[in-house]
């Protein structure tokens, strides 16, 4: 979903076809340089022991950072923290790119469904390698088949589907839920232009963060699935 100005297109002059592109790569470039900055302020561990009282870029990476362990904690176990470099990184991205269309002038790149194919599409492979270099491909192919051998075909068939059906619900959730919350903050802002649509943009940012926490869970779950041992 795309507002009607777009400063990138009006002063960058990229066409409107393409701004998810530069946008997804501008928000990544700025998360990189956040990175690079938070790790040349880290102090020695006993410091980090002890965080700062006042609101900074690393106070608030170690917040994000902390909020996603302990969610892939409660999903996966201790073993979460192996997995954590990918969910973080989703997450922040995800997240980053949501609060921009939060800010007039700039449509996120997860307002168009192709950036989070993308996205989701990296999460699907991801999972099913961890999953097959956890157990063994043939392991791994047996969760598809379930415990009971006379449905095992029919199972397999239908688990073969609903993987591969996740990307396509992982990306289209979020691009619809992000479509929506513009077209409401969109009409609000055209019939009360003062004080509502700034309720609607606090609402907007919320709408953004929860919908990070949605995909960066729902990815947590499809990784635990996939390297969960059963017996067989």
């Amino acid at each position: 979903m795309e507002h009607g100005l777009n400063l990138f297109a009006t002063f960058l002059h990229i066409p409107h076809e393409y701004i998810h592109v530069f946008t997804g790569a501008f928000v990544g470039t700025l998360i990189i340089i956040a990175a690079l900055i938070y790790r040349a302020n880290l102090g020695t561990v006993e410091e980090e022991l002890v965080p700062d009282g006042r609101l900074s870029l690393k106070n608030l990476f170690q917040s994000i950072t902390q909020g996603v362990l302990e969610l892939m904690e409660s999903i996966i176990g201790h073993d979460a923290k192996y997995y954590f470099p990918i969910i973080g990184a989703v997450f922040v991205y995800v997240l980053f790119n949501n609060l921009l269309g939060a800010i007039p002038g700039f449509d996120p790149a997860t307002g168009n469904v192709n950036t989070n194919y993308a996205v989701s599409i990296v999460v699907f492979v991801y999972y099913n390698y961890v999953g097959i270099r956890e157990q063994g491909l043939v392991n791994y192919l047996k969760h598809f088949m379930g415990p009971v051998l006379w449905i095992a075909p029919l199972l397999f068939a239908i688990e073969l589907v609903s993987h591969a059906v996740r990307p396509v619900t992982l990306a289209v959730r979020l691009y619809a839920n992000l479509t929506g919350d513009h077209i409401v903050l969109g009409i609000f802002s055209g019939l009360v232009p003062l004080i509502v649509p700034i309720v609607f943009m606090a609402f907007g940012i919320f709408v953004a963060l929860v919908q990070a926490f949605v995909f960066s869970l729902l990815s947590t779950i499809y990784i635990g699935l996939a390297v969960a041992h059963e017996e067989h």
